[in-house]
């Protein structure tokens, strides 16, 4: 078992530092890879892909986490063989139906994050069904990014900026940085503190590009679809152990 040193019970988290991470994000990668090295067709890899989310969910709200936000399905991804793209949207759709009772008596919000409207009908009624049955729930966000691309949001953010300004409603002096972010599609929640990627592969592959700025990044090999809580705690303890600095000098 992984021993990690810094990860404390609610009372003792109180007491000292480091904390638990309010907001993590995870890149889920490597279920085709998965699939690949058992001679399994890549539907199998993403299928155990949906249990290695519902451990993580069920691991973040055991820890405490506030914030978790898991890639699925890119603005790229569209790109991928019909099939393959038809098996994600069941399984979005299969994985909704079968767990939102639960994710609402734990006390999970769902929050989808991009351009919904695009994704099959189907998928897009469970979202919503979704959404609207745990609104008010406040002990985990679980933002899931479909159809979600960083520049595109960014684009987003940009469009509704430039209609405020031509109608006069805002000045171009008075964009900031905390403008943009509130037109965001995580407007409102904090920037994840730790970026999570399994599979080995370096690169954010146009996720978060705003609001990973200051995100500590913690690299695996770990293929998503064996990716399991004691995993989650070597990331937690790897982020634990740095200083944070976001620019600045610790004095």
């Amino acid at each position: 078992m992984i021993q990690v040193p810094f990860v404390k019970g609610k009372s003792e988290r109180k007491k000292e530092k480091p904390e638990i991470p309010a907001h993590i994000a995870i890149i889920m990668d490597g279920n085709g890879r998965w699939a690949q090295r058992r001679k399994l067709p890549r539907a199998a890899g993403h299928r155990q892909g949906v249990e290695s989310l519902r451990a993580m969910v069920e691991a973040c709200l055991d820890l405490g986490v506030k914030i978790l936000t898991v890639y699925a399905f890119s603005t790229e991804n569209w790109k991928r063989p019909k099939e393959e793209v038809d098996i994600l949207m069941k399984l979005l759709v299969e994985y909704l139906e079968k767990e939102i009772a639960e994710l609402d008596r734990q006390g999970v919000r769902i929050t989808p994050i991009g351009d919904i409207n695009k994704l099959p009908a189907p998928a897009v009624r469970q979202l919503k069904k979704a959404v609207n049955q745990t609104k008010d729930n406040e002990r985990l966000i679980l933002n899931i990014a479909l159809n979600y691309g960083g520049r595109a949001e960014l684009v987003m953010a940009v469009k509704a900026i430039a209609e405020l300004v031509k109608s006069g409603e805002l000045a171009i002096d008075v964009i900031t940085e905390e403008v943009v972010a509130a037109h965001l599609a995580t407007a409102g929640l904090p920037d994840p503190d730790l970026l999570i990627r399994p599979s080995g592969e370096y690169r954010v592959s146009n996720f978060l590009l705003w609001q990973i700025a200051y995100t500590e990044f913690w690299i695996t090999d770990t293929l998503w679809p064996d990716f399991r809580k004691e995993h989650l705690l070597e990331a937690i303890r790897a982020y634990q152990s740095r200083d944070r600095r976001f620019g600045g000098l610790r004095l």
